[in-house]
């Protein structure tokens, strides 16, 4: 396997006015599963191109084992990428499909066998091996393009959304299948997707991109546990975060929301002191919500009850304002519309935001 580095990688299009990348830094280990995650238009496939060799790069260096890929083309930099369409040859079998590059290289008749073997008996595919593309299912056509990926031993393993065209049961199942895989490859892999589940339960490490520009880095716990920036909090959980309007008070150790008060303690009265102005957001995932008297206590009236069979998402509203939350309860909440309800909050969990950097503080 190899270590892949991106150095400040930008791209321009002649045609376009902005950037479309600015400045995308990163190192992924060898044998590290690095996932790009962010929105539609925010940069991630490009940047995943630009590491293919299928968009040319800007400004920035590309490195592969410490060589320099600016220049070099895509077939000669030893990656195999995996695309949202499967791109299989309909007029082959599997076998085919999976020995067609390996062919082009003039490889021995014998190591091809030997490498679609491997390929297949990793993936599954053995009873499969003489079929068409039409009568394969999605999942196993999706299989097939992995493997077409895997015959070729590259250094680097590039993924573009390739779950995306399958259905919610066969991406949770192919999902397990490819971390599966990286564990028994112990490959470099750089995944790109805008699911955050996806993200979530595949990567050792998560780029999130926003706007063509790297919004954070860190592995998937630690940047939902402390999100940089308010694009995170909210792009990455499900619910969102809860971005309440707060201010300060004269000493910065009470938080007023709305015609409540809390005391604030520990981490969150030492980013209150930082704050540049008595105006701010207050961050609080929905699981760190819960119905009940606490330390922390806010009352709110009780907008909508979304029972979801494991668990409950109440949506409230703080008196005093007029924002709203959702907290996640377990099934058994028995609250109702219309009804006030007492909530605690966890102010170890939570978070200050800048209404105007939009940064944490």
């Amino acid at each position: 396997m190899a270590t892949l580095t991106l150095d400040r990688l930008s791209k321009r299009y002649t045609s376009a006015q902005e950037v479309a990348v600015t400045d995308v830094s990163f190192t992924v280990a060898d044998g590290e599963f690095m996932v790009l995650l962010g929105p539609s238009g925010c940069g991630k496939s490009t940047t995943l191109r630009m590491v293919a060799g299928l968009e040319s790069i800007t400004s920035g260096t590309l490195l592969i084992d410490g060589a320099r890929m600016n220049d070099r083309p895509a077939k000669d930099r030893d990656i195999a990428m995996v695309f949202q369409s499967y791109a299989l040859y309909p007029h082959m079998t599997v076998y085919d499909n999976l020995a067609f590059g390996l062919r082009r290289r003039s490889m021995p008749g014998s190591e091809i066998a030997r490498r679609v073997r491997d390929a297949a008996s990793t993936l599954g595919l053995d009873p499969l091996l003489q079929r068409k593309p039409h009568a394969l299912s999605g999942g196993q056509r999706q299989r097939v393009a992995l493997g077409r990926a895997i015959v070729r031993d590259p250094k680097v393993f590039l993924f573009d959304e390739p779950l995306s065209n399958l259905d919610a049961a066969l991406r949770v199942g192919m999902r397990g299948e490819l971390s599966a895989l990286h564990r028994r490859l112990s490959a470099t892999m750089l995944y790109v997707t805008h699911d955050q589940v996806e993200a979530m339960t595949m990567g050792d490490r998560i780029c999130i991109m926003q706007g063509g520009n790297v919004a954070q880095i860190g592995a998937p716990l630690d940047v939902y546990a402390a999100p940089s920036n308010m694009f995170v909090a909210t792009f990455l959980g499900s619910p969102a975060m809860n971005l309440l309007p707060a201010k300060l008070g004269p000493n910065r150790d009470v938080l007023h929301i709305g015609s409540q008060a809390l005391r604030l303690s520990g981490p969150l009265a030492d980013a209150a002191v930082r704050a540049s102005s008595s105006d701010v957001l207050f961050g609080i995932r929905p699981e760190d919500v819960r119905s009940g008297s606490g330390n922390a206590t806010l009352r709110a009236c009780v907008l909508d009850v979304e029972p979801l069979g494991a668990e409950t998402i109440v949506r409230l509203a703080p008196e005093g304002t007029s924002a709203e939350m959702l907290m996640r309860v377990p099934r058994t909440f028995s609250g109702r519309p219309d009804e006030i309800a007492t909530i605690t909050i966890d102010l170890a969990a939570s978070h200050l935001f800048d209404p105007a950097s939009t940064r944490r503080i």
